[in-house]
């Protein structure tokens, strides 16, 4: 087992120490060549920093400059990161992103083969205007394990928490659905929330979320912090429907390994070329993923940091001479989830601060 101390150990004081080691579940061990728990606090200095850059567009108006701001402080700390890394979910293709495009090999180029999902800042337009609930997020598998969702950028998603996560489906009329979660929940159906972006596409099913006599909380942007308030017990969000990102979707699933609950999808091209794509790719188009079909790996990371304030974590904050951060590292071979304070002395990050 990697890290395993011999048996006969010796205290501090001398004193031979037996060590055992049946007391740890075989689930919990990982080998040399995987992710192990050591990467949450690395991960964490990532997304930190990317918030922090960011942090200084909140309100500017300018979601692309805050977007290229993050993105050039996520690769900067990646790059230190003792990880064999390649980008599955990133800012585009090559031509496109010239930074943690799809494809990127990132870290040290040693240490665990892992995918690497990234979304330096997720809200572009909530950090520009200065709203609630943007995040920077990380996500970290075992190589070969994120769904490739081949250019299908969209996907229909119903999120809920561990109660209801064996009892509902998504092929299943949206009535259904929200009785079996409000039947779950011990509540009543008006009792029960759903989280919905808020697109002219989601028009008729706000209407049936609403006929069925539960209801609605919209998010302007950021379907990742709405499918965690989904998941996680006490944020007064039971479920998360509709369209929304795919990327974000796997993202997603990698936090709800760690929380419990589901996440189920299904690919929705939104033209007949990407729908093309889709098929010529082996896709199934009428197949319902899984959170399982969207991250395989038990042994995930889920990192985000606050950019600006919202459900699931602070935004970033000033001092005179110090930057404060929140941040949540969730781990789901253990389960662990863990909420992060950071203090940062200002002269350390100038390099992050805006120029103009």
């Amino acid at each position: 087992m990697a890290g395993s101390r011999p048996d006969n150990d010796v205290s501090p004081k001398g004193t031979p120490v037996t060590t055992d080691h049946t007391q740890l579940s075989p689930a919990l061990a990982v080998g040399d060549t995987e992710p192990d728990r050591n990467l949450a606090l690395e991960l964490v200095r990532v997304t930190e920093a990317a918030a922090i850059a960011a942090g200084h567009w909140v309100g500017n108006g300018d979601k692309n400059a805050a977007d290229g701001a993050a993105v050039d402080a996520m690769r900067s700390l990646l790059s230190t990161v003792n990880l064999n890394g390649v980008v599955v979910i990133g800012e585009g293709e090559k031509d496109e992103a010239p930074m943690l495009y799809n494809g990127e090999k990132v870290g040290t180029g040693h240490g665990a083969e892992v995918d690497v999902a990234v979304d330096p800042v997720d809200g572009t337009r909530l950090t520009a205007l200065g709203y609630n609930n943007a995040l920077s997020v990380l996500a970290v598998a075992e190589r070969g394990t994120m769904f490739d969702p081949s250019a299908v950028f969209y996907m229909e998603k119903l999120v809920t928490g561990p109660a209801a996560a064996d009892m509902v489906d998504l092929r299943l009329p949206v009535k259904q659905n929200l009785h079996l979660i409000a039947k779950a929940e011990g509540k009543k159906i008006s009792q029960v929330t759903v989280a919905v972006l808020e697109r002219d596409r989601h028009t008729d099913l706000v209407k049936e979320i609403r006929a069925a006599g539960a209801r609605t909380r919209f998010l302007l942007d950021g379907d990742v912090a709405g499918a965690i308030a989904a998941a996680r017990p006490g944020t007064n969000v039971d479920a998360l429907m509709g369209i929304g990102g795919t990327p974000e979707g796997i993202v997603a699933a990698c936090a709800i390994r760690a929380l419990g609950g589901v996440i189920q999808g299904r690919l929705w091209p939104k033209d007949d070329e990407e729908k093309q794509k889709a098929l010529d790719a082996g896709h199934d188009l009428s197949r319902v993923l899984s959170t399982n079909d969207l991250v395989t790996s038990d042994n995930c990371f889920f990192v985000a940091s606050g950019v600006t304030d919202g459900d699931l974590l602070r935004g970033v904050r000033y001092t005179k001479d110090r930057v404060l951060t929140q941040s949540v590292v969730m781990r789901s071979k253990s389960g662990t989830i863990r909420w992060v304070d950071g203090e940062h002395r200002n002269h350390k990050w100038e390099s992050y601060a805006r120029l103009s």
